[in-house]
């Protein structure tokens, strides 16, 4: 009966022990990180040109927040992201759409109003590269 309840103890010791120690690293977790893609709620709305670079196309778009320069060849879809990095001068994010594809999106801040973009990927079964920038305009019209 002594040897039970000795058994007891220890158990509930050794409960005692891991839960301090998740509650150790949940907390130390959380505070260590910072919002998710942080850089990009640093870029202002409005319209943007997006310019390939060296000197290439231009196109414009209308963004309410950074993250819609993640997906530009897969505009509107539901696609699935994993941050690849993730600090306050650049972003890497993975994305894959089911039955359209898949990208990867790497954006380096200059300022709240200039970025540089690199993606690659498949979008409707065929490859695509862009390296270039993305300018304020101004307001979306």
């Amino acid at each position: 009966m002594l040897s039970r309840i000795r058994q007891y103890r220890y158990f509930a010791r050794d409960i005692g022990f891991i839960a301090a120690a998740i509650s150790a690293f949940v907390t130390t977790s959380g505070v260590a990180q910072g919002p998710v893609l942080a850089m990009l709620d640093r870029l202002e709305p409005g319209q943007w040109e997006v310019r390939a670079r060296p000197e290439g196309s231009a196109f414009k778009i209308c963004i309410d927040n950074g993250r819609k320069l993640i997906q530009m060849r897969h505009q509107g879809d539901a696609c699935r992201r994993f941050v690849v990095d993730d600090t306050a001068e650049m972003v890497t994010v993975h994305y894959t759409c089911p039955a359209n594809g898949y990208g990867q999106t790497t954006i380096r801040f200059d300022n709240p109003r200039l970025v540089r973009l690199e993606t690659q990927g498949i979008s409707k079964g065929l490859p695509f590269n862009f390296s270039g920038e993305a300018r304020r305009l101004g307001s979306c019209r």
